[in-house]
């Protein structure tokens, strides 16, 4: 009678040779939100983590359980302080998202909104466009 169980012995050896092969990439995955705030810096890392959820990928926008608005080719992000406004304060479906983001965080993804998606409003926000919204 063995001490080694041939099945366990095989499972170790598939872990061992899949741990071994991994990406590199896996030891440092991208920065990941805690619940409490959000960690992505640039706005395209903000849009694809937070916003894309709702406005999809591209910034069409989608309908089904609830209407989310197309971002894409949006007129009223011509006005900085619409964007900036919807995203600290929300209003109907759309949550605040004023505790969760910084003033900075907030400046980057309404900058990439308003430069992608066939928008192109390129006076960029910045953190005091910000702050005089979101009174921090």
């Amino acid at each position: 009678m063995s001490i080694f169980n041939p099945g366990l012995v095989a499972a170790i050896s598939l872990l061992a040779a899949t741990v071994a092969t991994a990406p590199a990439s896996a030891a440092n995955p991208p920065p990941f939100s805690k619940g409490e705030t959000f960690e992505e810096t640039t706005g395209e890392d903000l849009f694809n983590g937070i916003c894309q959820g709702c406005h999809m990928e591209g910034g069409q926008g989608a309908m089904g359980a609830g209407a989310y608005p197309a971002l894409k080719g949006n007129p009223r992000v011509a006005s900085a302080a619409y964007p900036i406004y919807m995203v600290v304060n929300g209003q109907g479906g759309m949550p605040s998202f004023k505790d969760y983001l910084s003033d900075q965080q907030i400046a980057e993804v309404v900058n990439y909104v308003r430069t992608h998606f066939d928008n192109n409003f390129p006076d960029a926000v910045s953190v005091e466009d910000v702050r005089k919204i979101s009174l921090r």
